[in-house]
Parts: structure tokens; sequence; C-alpha cells
């Protein structure tokens, strides 16, 4: 009978820990409300100037890390929205310079961009403190504010779920 107990006691135990989620997915936003997304954990926000191929912003970046995964946003607003392209194409070719990264040519993500006047959806493979990583953003405009979306971490971490929920959460406000 003990064993039994037993057995129905660890079963439990690994029906529950299979249960459990390993990100604690929270609404978060930036202090100036420019946006609503889902966060894997507490998030920290930091600011910075700044230079996208002579286009200078005051970036705000919020980020939260799982399992050294970071889960990002960062929004700047620029001087004309006819500066955005240029500023979303310094921020990809950025991206993809941080990580050595090969740019995968099937990109489409989760959410809509039906808000944005430009968007340009990224996924690449690449390597960041000697580590395989996955990238994975959505790089888009808004009159004149832009947004950088992104997934950064080993590819085993950054799965199709994450990008659902992360992407598809996403809203400019």
């Amino acid at each position: 009978m003990r064993t039994l107990h037993l057995v129905l006691a660890l079963t439990a135990a690994a029906w529950l820990a299979a249960c459990s989620p390993t990100d604690n997915w929270r609404e978060s936003t930036d202090n100036g409300a420019h946006f609503v997304v889902l966060l894997p954990a507490k998030p920290a926000s930091v600011s910075r100037r700044i230079d996208l191929d002579g286009v200078s912003a005051d970036m705000v970046m919020t980020a939260a890390e799982v399992h050294g995964t970071v889960f990002a946003v960062g929004t700047a607003g620029l001087g004309d929205a006819t500066q955005a392209r240029a500023a979303l194409d310094a921020m990809r070719r950025g991206l993809l310079a941080n990580i050595a990264g090969k740019e995968d040519t099937d990109a489409a993500l989760p959410g809509a961009t039906v808000a944005f006047s430009g968007h340009r959806d990224l996924q690449a493979t690449g390597t960041a403190r000697g580590k395989p990583m996955r990238l994975v953003a959505r790089l888009a405009a808004r009159e004149r504010r832009i947004f950088q979306i992104m997934i950064l971490g080993p590819a085993d971490e950054v799965t199709d779920e994450r990008i659902e929920t992360f992407f598809a959460s996403f809203k400019p406000t």
C-alpha cells in the first residue's frame, strides 16, 4: 500500500511540475506608455542616446530575461517620420552585427501589424559571448515613433510558443 501511495505521490508531483510554467508572463509597458506587451519575467528599463546611421534618438528599452533569453521592446521618437525607414534599416544591421548573424529568408512573425506605417520582421542565427544564438525581431514605425521588438537567446529557448505569446501580445498605444 505504501508503494502505491509513493507512486501516486510521485506521479502527482511530476504532473504538477510539468504543468508549472517556466515563464511568468505579465503585462508590461514602457514608462511613456507607447506600448503594452507580455513579458515572461519582471522587466527592467534603460534609456540611452543611440545613433542610427546619422539619425540620433533617445531609446527606452524595456526587457526581461529568462534562462539566458532576452525579451525586449525598444522605442524611440524621431524628429521626422521620413527618418523611420533609415532608422529601421540601421537597427536591423546593428542587431545582425551584434551576433555576427545570418538572416533567415522566412521571417514572418505572429501579431498584428496594421497599426504600423512600416515594419520588417527579422529572424537570424549567430553567436554572442561565444554561444550560438537565435534572434527574432520586428522593427516597426508608427508616425514618428520606432519600435524594436525582439527575442534573443539560445535556439532551444526561443520556442514557437514564446514567439507567439510575445509578438501576438504587443500593442502600440
